[in-house]
């Protein structure tokens, strides 16, 4: 039995835990790592009360409470307190670990341990508190030093213990990270795991040091490691928002600075170093409250942003679908269109040639009127088609060598007696020499030249000059240029030309059927067989030439996708 009159040689402490027997490194090792892992472990209790919050809490409160004992231990010079606390540190240790990984469990997984679990690391823990109260723990006090002599319990059972709870959170976290299949949940993870590991290792290591070289200062360094994990569960919560907490990291450093300057004070033995500890502390306290002031407001404007942001995702998702369905509806609608129309201009021809009698000329006149309506409607519903194909997808392409002589040479065929009813020229200017065979689609190549001329037809003035057709080699390109002598394009409506539904501001008073989707359509077509295409024009009433050029040579890639 230890006599309970028995004192210490050293004074009596002031205020529990200051006196001539303590360190001056546990000043900094108890006092602000106290303080910063409650205010961190309420702090999350605070904004989320679930089970892996409570547990944290739980943890902290008994890693505090053994610092606060162990403080008291150093200063008291009673030999029965020392006694008696040092057994209810040897009782609290484990339970720091348990409850560390009991934390971690219920954090990484989101769920609570399961019954046959607990019992599994329960029962170790029983036979540890009941042999606590036994001379197996502490069997006598050195009174010189004041420290009590530790049996088998304190010295191996404690720390068996210890490092079996550490191994067990070790093994966890490595599965976890192993088998997690979100990057995200894997960081939170990794980074939970080390700072614990870290935190648990050192505060275990200072107490075995201690207890085998019976030098207790060494125990001292192993608190550090409580910081440590604080500074990583401080990340976590900046950085993936853990316990669902929007923490930033201005507050957590102002808050870390503010309890390391405030925890001199408990020391400092100069009244002027303590003066100028205190204005320290209060210039960098109303400092913080700036920068936390102004972090909060970058805070919630990035949260505004993000949330217009997804606003904006969803209304572009809607938009996208919208857009579907029109494209899907045009094609419907204009399939079921072009089978009728094309009927339409069948009988309508079949009455032009005499097919059901001889017509009258007024007859023939509105004939000749239905069937141009019939024709513009052929080509819109044409047009309504390729766009659709090209927006969805669906528009193939068949590569072949074509000669594009021949093409051009069609052209004006086709174009010829159209333009001399108009009063126009129609010149082919041909190439000087035989131009090689050209990998591509003749077909909408032809289709898309053939556009351009009945555009250039179509705004120029009746009887005032004509069209070229113009085909060249440049280089490694085939170059056709079709230009007139119409009323042009203004330089302001030149790079809106081919976008859909565009048209020129003053084209309506010669050709007011037009739809915008010609140019638009023809510009993709040119783009699939690896050429460009564009407009020039000198002016207003200055006429217009619109170009295409379409390489000899064509690249694999797109020989790969059409040919």
């Amino acid at each position: 039995m230890v006599n309970s009159a028995l004192l210490c040689p050293w004074e009596s402490p002031h205020y529990l835990i200051l006196s001539s027997n303590v360190p001056t490194l546990l000043h900094y090792s108890h006092i602000p790592v106290i303080i910063v892992a409650l205010f961190l472990g309420f702090f999350i209790y605070s904004k989320n009360k679930s089970l892996s919050s409570k547990l944290l809490l739980i943890s902290i409160l008994s890693f505090s409470l053994y610092v606060i004992l162990d403080s008291i231990i150093w200063a008291s010079n009673k030999s029965d307190l020392v006694m008696f606390l040092w057994s209810l540190q040897i009782l609290i240790e484990p339970m720091v670990f348990a409850s560390g990984l009991y934390f971690v469990y219920t954090f990484v997984t989101n769920k609570d341990v399961e019954l046959n679990k607990k019992i599994f690391f329960l029962l170790p823990l029983v036979l540890f508190v009941l042999l606590i109260p036994t001379d197996y723990n502490l069997f006598g006090m050195r009174t010189i030093s004041c420290d009590a002599n530790e049996g088998p319990v304190a010295l191996y059972l404690s720390y068996a213990l210890e490092l079996f709870f550490v191994l067990s959170i070790l093994v966890f976290i490595i599965r976890s990270y192993i088998f997690e299949k979100s990057e995200e949940l894997r960081k939170k993870i990794i980074f939970l795991g080390i700072g614990i590991a870290l935190f648990l290792l050192a505060f275990s290591w200072g107490n075995i040091m201690g207890s085998f070289t019976e030098n207790w200062n060494l125990s001292q360094f192993g608190y550090f490691g409580m910081p440590v994990f604080i500074g990583f569960l401080a990340y976590l919560i900046v950085k993936f928002e853990a316990f669902n907490i929007k923490l930033l990291g201005a507050q957590a450093l102002v808050v870390s600075l503010f309890v390391l300057i405030g925890s001199q004070l408990f020391f400092i033995q100069n009244n002027t170093n303590r003066i100028l500890t205190g204005i320290t502390l209060a210039l960098s306290g109303v400092a913080g409250w700036f920068l936390i002031k102004s972090s909060k407001k970058l805070d919630e404007r990035k949260e505004q942003l993000q949330l217009m942001a997804g606003k904006l995702s969803q209304a572009n998702d809607q938009l996208r679908t919208l857009d579907n369905a029109k494209t899907e509806f045009i094609s419907i609608a204009s399939h079921q269109l072009r089978t009728p129309l094309t009927a339409i201009k069948g009988f309508i021809s079949m009455l032009l040639e005499g097919s059901y009698g001889k017509l009258i000329p007024q007859q023939e006149d509105v004939l000749n009127k239905v069937y141009s309506s019939n024709e513009r409607l052929v080509n819109l519903v044409e047009d309504l088609l390729n766009v659709s194909r090209m927006e969805s997808g669906r528009m193939e392409f068949k590569f072949a060598l074509w000669d594009m002589d021949k093409i051009c040479q069609e052209v004006i065929d086709t174009f010829a007696l159209r333009a001399k009813s108009c009063k126009l020229d129609l010149t082919y200017i041909k190439p000087e020499t035989v131009l090689p065979e050209l990998l591509i689609d003749g077909i909408k190549v032809r289709e898309v030249i053939s556009n351009l001329v009945d555009n250039a037809i179509k705004y120029t003035l009746e009887g005032h000059g004509g069209v070229k057709v113009k085909l060249e080699q440049l280089g490694e390109n085939i170059r056709v240029t079709v230009s007139d002598t119409g009323i042009g394009i203004p330089e302001t409506e030149l790079p809106y030309l081919f976008a859909k539904f565009s048209r020129g501001k003053d084209i309506s008073r010669l050709n007011t059927g037009g739809t915008g989707l010609g140019l638009f359509v023809g510009k993709s077509m040119i783009e699939n067989n690896g050429g460009r295409i564009w407009a020039e024009s000198d002016g207003q009433d200055l006429g217009s030439r619109f170009i295409i050029e379409l390489p000899i040579q064509q690249s694999e890639e797109l020989i790969k996708k059409w040919g």
